[in-house]
């Protein structure tokens, strides 16, 4: 039988779909002669003894001879535009010419094979439909509203039995649900109740009952990954569970959550190693996600190299040669942990385990890009001020001078609309926006009229540009949360800021360091001004390996528990330098560890 959750993503991302059932299922399929007094029944009463002609329901290898047959007569058609489970058949296109070629040859096919359609359970040409339990569209996959409504509008389950039918329509949807086992943990106690115990609904029971309605009140958009581009998965563990995050880069460059999977570790588990630990969390991985990851390449991102570590065994035995025996059909690359927003989810769900496996596989959103603005009318000039801030965390400013005369309303409606034009220019259609402009915000946000005449051309084009975004909130917030697009707007406008590096606008402890690199910085440009940049990075150098004379020692130190290493070292292999390539990341954190709690003592 096909996996569900390939065929799924496969109808996703097409423009134009038609979706069609099987009439009758099962008993479109002819018995063989010989095998028809198989099915002999006899009826209650004089009515007589039947035989089955036709392929009936109820038989156990009813679904697979079924999805043999529909495999045979779309052979040459599944997989690129039209996709099958048993009786249910989706023929996706990407526009409405061609989608109309596919489906004449889709029926022409049907009609050569006498395969029939139920037409009250058909849909042709929609954007979106139902797909084995799912909504699919163009921009992913969705839960289909009938489930979610069912789960919402559930009553409280009075006993064990309207417990488990309650949780086992939430499981079905469970690829959606962050962290559904810990979600429904609280039940466990109900559903482990045996012979007359006194089925009792406590408060935990009802917070877990309720938090798994909310949720799906806005559940999230799963987006299937993309062939050609490798998968990165995130592996962490703790002390009882493992936990990693499947991604992938989207056409932006940024990263696309595929699928988050975690669980408990048993007690035998939890006595691995740390290095085993980590193993296991990739073993289980391939093993759960094996039909996402084979087709692609994979990056490993982790606290040490692991697959370094179980190939360097002397001798593969035990579990160790299990999980190697296993990994080999893939493709899998090591690559170094880094401080990004995959590690951090894998290192949250890691803190929160999920005890059922089954469970365990979930979507996890990308949080939007945020853009704050101000504009600003000082006299002679205007200015425009945007602050981006990525879904990373970086930071993008820009300003921009107004060279037309304007209000300071006009100003604001000047700096959303290039604020705006950035972002369609970078593909960007989700996005927050905030300002401290109560006028301009009150007004798109329809809480005003806008009737003053010299704004009614600036609403309309911002207007027309927030249309074109996908998903778009704006809100208001004060002005001294709104500092940065404040000033670009300001120095735009031309206002002098007084302040530089070592002003107001920095904290005191940045300003006493950034005085004492600009003073050690002048002293080295004195013969040469002209080549600052080539001697900036010896400066910033020279000052984070000198020791402070009120500390006594140096920032470096400071920073990673340690002394700098000179380049000398590296070349003669320095003591030090050969103890610490001997030792596993995780053993150099933890001695890097004592190091500053050694400093913290002096």
């Amino acid at each position: 039988m096909p996996i569900v959750d390939m065929l799924v993503d496969s109808a996703s991302k097409h423009a134009i779909m038609s979706f069609m059932d099987g009439n009758a299922g099962y008993n479109q399929i002819f018995l063989k002669d010989e095998d028809i007094h198989k099915t002999t029944f006899r009826c209650p009463g004089a009515i007589g003894t039947f035989e089955w002609v036709v392929m009936p329901f109820g038989l156990k290898n009813a679904g697979a001879t079924y999805q043999r047959a529909m495999n045979l007569i779309f052979h040459d058609m599944i997989g690129k535009f039209l996709e099958v489970y048993i009786d249910d058949v989706v023929v996706k296109s990407e526009d409405y010419q061609k989608h109309v070629e596919q489906l004449e040859t889709t029926f022409i096919r049907m009609r050569k094979h006498r395969l029939k359609m139920n037409p009250l359970k058909c849909a042709f040409g929609v954007s979106k439909g139902n797909f084995l339990g799912f909504l699919v569209h163009q921009k992913g996959i969705e839960i289909d509203k009938n489930k979610a409504k069912a789960i919402i509008n559930a009553k409280l389950p009075s006993n064990k039995k309207e417990l488990q039918r309650f949780l086992g329509k939430v499981n079905f949807l469970r690829r959606f649900i962050a962290n559904l086992a810990g979600k429904t943990k609280a039940f466990s106690v109900l559903l482990g109740m045996k012979g007359d115990t006194e089925y009792r609904w406590e408060a935990e029971q009802q917070s877990a009952f309720q938090s798994i309605k909310e949720y799906l009140t806005k559940p999230p958009v799963l987006m299937p990954p993309k062939i050609g581009r490798p998968l990165k998965l995130y592996v962490s563990v703790a002390e009882s569970s493992l936990g990693i995050l499947l991604a992938q880069e989207n056409d932006q460059g940024f990263e696309q959550a595929i699928y988050y999977f975690s669980r408990g570790l048993n007690v035998t588990e939890q006595k691995y190693t740390v290095i085993e630990k980590l193993c296991l969390t990739l073993y289980s991985t391939a093993v759960k996600l094996r039909h996402y990851m084979l087709p692609f390449d994979v990056l490993v991102i982790a606290q040490t190299d692991l697959i370094k570590y179980m190939l360097s065994r002397p001798v593969l035995r035990g579990k160790m040669g299990k999980w190697v025996l296993a990994l080999i059909e893939y493709n899998l690359t090591y690559v170094p942990q880094k401080a990004m927003k995959g590690q951090a989810l894998a290192d949250f769900l890691a803190s929160h385990p999920c005890n059922n496996p089954e469970d365990g596989v979930i979507y996890v959103g990308i949080a939007p890009w945020r853009m704050t603005f101000d504009g600003s009318k000082i006299s002679p000039g205007a200015g425009a001020g945007i602050v981006l801030i990525s879904p990373d965390g970086n930071i993008h400013q820009f300003a921009f001078q107004i060279e037309k005369d304007c209000s300071n309303n006009q100003a604001e409606y000047e700096a959303l609309i290039i604020g705006l034009e950035i972002l369609l220019d970078m593909h960007i259609t989700t996005v927050q926006i905030s300002g401290d402009s109560q006028l301009v915000i009150k007004k798109l946000n329809k809480e005003f009229k806008c009737n003053a005449p010299g704004l009614e051309m600036c609403f309309s084009i911002a207007t027309y540009l927030l249309a074109k975004f996908d998903d778009v909130t704006i809100t208001h917030i004060p002005r001294i949360n709104n500092s940065s697009a404040n000033v670009m707007a300001q120095l735009a406008s031309g206002l002098k800021v007084p302040e530089g590096v070592d002003g107001q606008w920095a904290n005191g402890q940045a300003e006493a360091t950034n005085k004492s690199i600009k003073h050690i910085m002048e002293r080295a440009i004195e013969d040469s001004p002209n080549e600052w940049h080539r001697l900036l990075s010896e400066v910033l150098w020279a000052f984070q390996t000198s020791p402070r004379s009120s500390t006594g020692i140096t920032p470096y130190a400071l920073t990673y528990g340690h002394d700098h290493v000179l380049p000398m070292e590296i070349t003669v292999k320095s003591f030090r330098v050969a103890m610490q390539n001997s030792l596993l990341v995780a053993e150099y954190n933890e001695a890097m560890a004592i190091k500053l709690e050694e400093l913290d003592n002096h």
